[in-house]
């Protein structure tokens, strides 16, 4: 068993590991949640013919949360996703890597349009807000693979920043199925 602060990789056998990311993503200035560097270099240890990613994450860093997305996507392993508690922001485009998403029926799930900071002139903001713009399309991607939604109407989930029940992301695609907390 490999024990971080911000996650856990379990080996409950040859062919099964668990993972729970139960913090944010990407660390933040006193070294708190996910660094994908980390993440990434412990997955590639991982062997498994199935991993059981387990999340309970309110998100964070994009970048860090598109490169365990993507870490994860080419894996060869089959992923099971459990969102335990809440999948959201980036850590909902985590939890769109599994082959199957379930949510306990008290389980949550929240996704927006990317955010940021900027200070500077005018220009600075329009050039802030091109690049959260092709950010965004990332995400629709990302959400897209999983749900079948057209993207038109991912968008605008995403602009109205929607909470979905584990019944509701059932119904729209976001989650395979419902199960007892």
């Amino acid at each position: 068993m490999k024990t971080k602060k911000w996650y856990r990789i379990t080996n409950l056998s040859d062919t099964e590991v668990d993972i729970f990311i139960y913090d944010q993503i990407g660390q933040d200035f006193w070294g708190d949640g996910i660094s994908a560097k980390q993440f990434v270099t412990d997955l590639q240890d991982i062997k498994a013919a199935k991993i059981n990613l387990h999340i309970n994450s309110p998100g964070g860093a994009v970048f860090d949360g598109y490169a365990i997305y993507n870490s994860l996507r080419s894996h060869n392993a089959e992923i099971h996703v459990v969102i335990d508690g809440i999948a959201a922001s980036i850590a909902s485009v985590i939890a769109m890597v599994g082959d199957t998403i379930e949510m306990p029926k008290n389980a949550m799930m929240m996704i927006h349009d990317p955010a940021g900071i900027v200070m500077g002139t005018a220009n600075d903001m329009r050039k802030t807000a091109a690049s959260l713009d092709k950010i965004k399309l990332g995400i629709v991607s990302a959400y897209q693979d999983q749900t079948d939604l057209d993207d038109g109407k991912i968008a605008g989930l995403m602009t109205d920043e929607t909470w979905m029940t584990a019944a509701e992301a059932v119904a729209m695609g976001f989650a395979a199925s419902v199960t007892e907390p």
